[in-house]
């Protein structure tokens, strides 16, 4: 196929169009009732999907959304440049600045939030692999790596929405929580990294050659590349017209950074990720470039993305009851305990300690990314991402209420 036919190209545009409306339409109704958008633009998805469309009028479904052919490729290459775009402002949010500032107190809050549930969530997976469905003993490892980073990745977008909400945002605590929530971001995906590499995926390289470069990439990006971007930014400020020059720019360095942990074996989003961190973190890339950055990403590709993830699957018939209330328990034990202990540990008292647990047991964005690729890999089933997106709303649904019930308690107990 060298180019898409006419009817291809009226397809496709249906497609987009009916996928942006269809999760702007929902991600409004989400705000309505207090929830993030991205809760709205996966019930797109599993509107339009199977599910809902599908079930209704298999014949239009499969036309509007066919499985195989020219526009399931061109649609599926929108959804990939849409998933790197949304780790590409994910790392733009991290604020190195503020990890520094909060020093002691959120390296050691977020190892015991990180390490905690990733402990508890690679030990269930481990111990039983049949309960999951990963009946594949070369790839046991593996699987319990995934299960324990989902587990242990707090959702920064979610998290930060929730504390603005609660007017905490800018408190010690609010600073803390978003210090620890990017810590985990950063040390969350270089886990994951090594994960993707021992999927088997088509880097050319070996699995220690994928790992070495893997955080020689890392170290150069956040040390050697930091300065250089601060070197380029002034001049592409100052003889570029603004914004399309910094945009172009960031944008080239985005892709760049993305297909090279690509080549190298690992997903392309842990490159845009991190060129995201180090651009962001430079004083030459202004909030103003972020924000612009921010609703044209967030309001044309992330929806894509998100709705895309019901698209070609089935709620129903992969909804297991017993996987989703066991892997909905093990986020709420194993997250809110490594993290309200980390909190304890920092020095806060038990009820601030137990907000900042409730808090942080957010999951979102990158826990549906990583599960996505999962399940394109072949390392989880259906009926697992099903269990997986379901604890991710969850826990959204009900972070704000939790914490800000321990901030009510600690509030009484300082009058």
């Amino acid at each position: 196929m060298d180019k898409l036919g006419h009817h291809e190209v009226i397809v496709l545009l249906l497609q987009l169009s009916t996928m942006l409306v269809t999760a702007r339409a929902m991600a409004e109704l989400a705000k309505l009732v207090k929830q993030p958008a991205v809760v709205g633009e996966i019930l797109a998805g599993v509107l339009l999907g199977p599910t809902i469309f599908g079930a209704i009028s298999p014949d239009a479904y499969a036309w509007l959304f066919p499985l195989t052919g020219p526009n399931a490729f061109v649609l599926d290459g929108f959804i990939q440049v849409g998933v790197v775009l949304l780790l590409f402002i994910a790392g733009l949010e991290v604020d190195l600045q503020v990890v520094w500032a909060q020093g002691k107190q959120a390296v050691i809050t977020s190892l015991f939030a990180l390490l905690i549930p990733f402990a508890i969530g690679f030990a269930v997976a481990y111990l039983y692999p049949d309960f999951f469905g990963n009946q594949e003993e070369d790839m046991r490892l593996v699987f319990a790596l995934f299960l324990g980073t989902v587990i242990a990745i707090t959702a920064l977008p979610v998290i930060a929405r929730v504390l603005m909400d609660l007017n905490v945002f800018n408190s010690p605590m609010g600073m803390l929580i978003i210090a620890s929530a990017m810590i985990i971001d950063i040390l969350g995906w270089l886990i994951f990294a090594v994960i993707l590499s021992m999927m088997g995926s088509e880097g050319q390289l070996t699995l220690w050659q994928t790992i070495g470069l893997t955080l020689l990439f890392s170290f150069g990006i956040l040390s050697v590349g930091r300065s250089l971007i601060d070197r380029v930014l002034p001049w592409v400020n100052r003889k570029l017209a603004w914004p399309g020059g910094v945009f172009a720019t960031a944008l080239a360095l985005c892709f760049i950074a993305a297909s090279f942990t690509e080549y190298i074996g690992i997903h392309s989003i842990f490159g845009a990720f991190m060129i995201g961190v180090a651009l962001g973190d430079s004083q030459h890339f202004t909030e103003k470039t972020k924000e612009i950055l921010h609703q044209f990403i967030n309001n044309i590709f992330a929806p894509l993305f998100f709705a895309s993830i019901g698209l070609y699957i089935d709620f129903v018939s992969n909804f297991d009851p017993l996987l989703v209330g066991m892997l909905i328990l093990i986020a709420f034990v194993a997250k809110t305990l490594g993290a309200t202990l980390g909190a304890k540990a920092s020095g806060l008292h038990w009820y601030t300690s137990l907000a900042v647990g409730s808090g942080m047991n957010t999951h979102g964005t990158l826990e549906v990314i990583l599960g996505a690729i999962a399940l394109q890999a072949g390392l989880i089933s259906e009926r697992v991402f099903v269990a997986i997106v379901i604890m991710v709303i969850v826990t959204i649904l009900v972070a704000a209420p939790l914490m800000g019930y321990w901030l009510k308690r600690d509030k009484q107990r300082q009058e």
